[in-house]
């Protein structure tokens, strides 16, 4: 029943900005987690950044100082915004929501990947 929808992927020159949002929809009970993940050409998915709940936030060294994650007071919804892109950030982005889905049921969703691609 949950749907995660991804917008905001596209083409952008290195240097460029770019921002991913995820609004998750459906029968939800709790989210205690949302966050991005990518995979890049000849690599394994990888973590990018995460938020909880409570807005304590993590991200992979790489794009630390460069991307920002967030999400919105519903806390439904989860945005990553990239700054300073470099042609490594190419990869598909993937959105993931973790939670509860009942008091009796976990919720772990993921979208169906949105692409990024830096190039001149």
């Amino acid at each position: 029943q949950v749907q995660l929808v991804e917008s905001g992927g596209g083409l952008v020159q290195p240097g460029g900005s770019l921002r991913l949002s995820c609004a998750a929809s459906g029968s939800i009970f709790s989210i205690y987690v949302m966050g991005w993940y990518r995979q890049a050409p000849g690599k394994q998915r990888e973590l990018v950044a995460t938020i909880t709940s409570s807005s304590s936030t993590n991200y992979q060294d790489s794009v630390k100082g460069r991307f920002t994650i967030s999400r919105d007071n519903a806390k439904n919804t989860v945005s990553l915004q990239m700054n300073s892109l470099k042609p490594e950030d190419t990869a598909v982005y993937y959105c993931n929501v973790q939670g509860r889905l009942t008091t009796m049921m976990r919720l772990d969703a993921w979208g169906q990947g949105t692409q990024v691609t830096v190039s001149s």
